[in-house]
């Protein structure tokens, strides 16, 4: 499965979200580094490839990778695998920030399909020995906007505001992986400290579908 044809790229020109000077330094850590956040989905897992060096993150890839619903469990299962273990083989993340599974009492049945989800991604990280950092959606939400209850559309707006992208990331499971590399970027004093310096964000990005999609126009 390879990656198809690649959107017009996106320069981010934006600020990040001001912090206090973290007790960590970042000499421990090599720069620039990758960071990849995954929003799990057996139909559509949403990922986005952030790079972060001293005073500067930007947008290196984010895309989906999409599971046909004819197919069986398996199948699609070792879809959702091939396509992030690629993902981790072309960027080599330093970790990978994954989205934890939320169960509503009404909706047993999308909490063990993502569960799935969630299990072959973290077996991809395995393999290809890349830190796992695990998030719950209200601390994603919370950490960009200030309201663990936001909405997508807010998220999207969060997430554009942080890249400086001219347009927000579409459809929203891109929008959510990308928080999460955003998220992990904030909360660990480690990667933090390598944006002590300020930010420019500076990374020219592009969009890519799994598999062999177009992105929407």
């Amino acid at each position: 499965m390879g990656a198809a044809q690649v959107a017009p790229g996106q320069d981010p020109a934006s600020s990040l979200r001001p912090a206090a000077a973290p007790a960590a330094t970042a000499s421990a850590i090599p720069v620039p580094l990758c960071v990849l956040g995954v929003d799990p989905g057996l139909n559509c897992t949403g990922y986005g490839v952030l790079e972060v060096r001293p005073g500067a993150i930007g947008l290196r890839e984010a895309g989906l990778i999409r599971t046909l619903a004819s197919a069986d469990l398996a199948a699609r299962l070792a879809e959702i695998h091939q396509g992030i273990g690629e993902v981790l083989a072309a960027f080599r993340p330093a970790a990978l920030a994954l989205e934890q599974i939320y169960s509503h009492y009404q909706h047993p049945r999308t909490s063990v399909l993502m569960a799935h989800a969630r299990g072959v991604i973290c077996l991809a990280a395995a393999q290809a020995g890349i830190p796992l950092a695990h998030y719950a959606a209200t601390q994603v939400k919370k950490t960009l906007t200030g309201s663990g209850r936001a909405g997508k559309p807010q998220m999207q707006r969060a997430v554009c505001r942080e890249l400086g992208l001219t347009a927000p990331p579409e459809p929203p499971d891109v929008a959510d992986a990308l928080a999460l590399a955003l998220c992990h970027v904030y909360l660990e004093p480690a990667w933090l400290a390598v944006m002590r310096a300020g930010a420019t964000p500076s990374a020219r990005g592009r969009v890519v579908m799994h598999p062999e999609e177009s992105p929407s126009s």
